[in-house]
């Protein structure tokens, strides 16, 4: 009983400081290169593979000039035992991206997995996984294709070693949701024992956003999206409030 009250007190408290710092972001941002913020989602899914267990909040720090991005992404989910709240810092990623005028956009980001302690401190770097990331916007229909370059045998939904690992998405925005389709390899599908590298659809679904009014002048965007991995089998539900 202690242990969920605590719960819920860090909660509200981690939500009020959210809430206030996006405040201030939103005057600042208007006049700054510099934006930040923070998304709290019922669950972590990503291509269609659920990492982790429980809530996560996702800070963001990203500079933007131009064409120009340079950025900074985390995850951190938080579950309890018999004595205390944990806090397990999952993911921490950086990127750097480039949109051109006519729809293009260029990307490399470092995904980086702090789950194995061992090799955060021995410079093995199949702790990270780099990814090439390109994706073209005609209206409302974005194409994307992910390759990642190097060994990330270390971290990531799968333990899947080698590099090589991509990943293709269509995904089409209507007026009031959107749509889209996803497949790929490696660390997006269930890797095989016997070394075969399978290529499938992995994720399929549907999303939709809403923005929930607070004051006249500040609003909070709710997010959510309902997705469907038919090589994991797996059935996702996925709520976020972004700050």
């Amino acid at each position: 009983m202690k242990t969920a009250l605590r719960s819920k007190k860090m909660f509200v408290l981690l939500m009020t400081v959210l809430l206030t710092v996006s405040l201030y972001a939103q005057e600042e941002e208007k006049k700054s290169p510099f934006s930040l913020g923070a998304d709290v989602v019922s669950s972590y899914v990503w291509r269609g593979s659920k990492i982790g267990t429980g809530p996560n909040i996702q800070p963001w720090l990203k500079f933007s000039t131009g064409g120009f991005t340079l950025g900074a992404w985390g995850s951190t989910s938080f579950h309890s035992n018999d004595s205390a709240i944990i806090r397990d810092v999952a993911e921490m990623d950086l990127y750097v991206s480039y949109a051109f005028g006519f729809g293009l956009t260029v990307g490399l980001t470092d995904y980086y997995y702090q789950t194995t302690p061992y090799f955060q401190f021995q410079g093995d770097t199949s702790s990270h996984a780099f990814e090439i990331n390109v994706a073209y916007a005609i209206k409302s229909l974005t194409l994307s294709g992910n390759y990642i370059i190097n060994d990330a045998s270390m971290g990531g939904p799968a333990n899947k070693p080698g590099g090589g690992d991509v990943y293709f998405e269509a995904a089409y925005a209507f007026k009031n949701f959107g749509v889209f389709l996803g497949a790929g390899n490696g660390w997006h599908t269930t890797y095989k024992d016997n070394g075969d590298d399978v290529f499938a659809v992995c994720n399929i679904g549907i999303k939709a956003a809403k923005e929930l009014k607070i004051t006249d002048k500040f609003s909070l965007p709710v997010t959510g999206a309902l997705s469907v991995n038919p090589d994991k089998e797996q059935l996702n539900l996925v709520i976020g409030v972004s700050f």
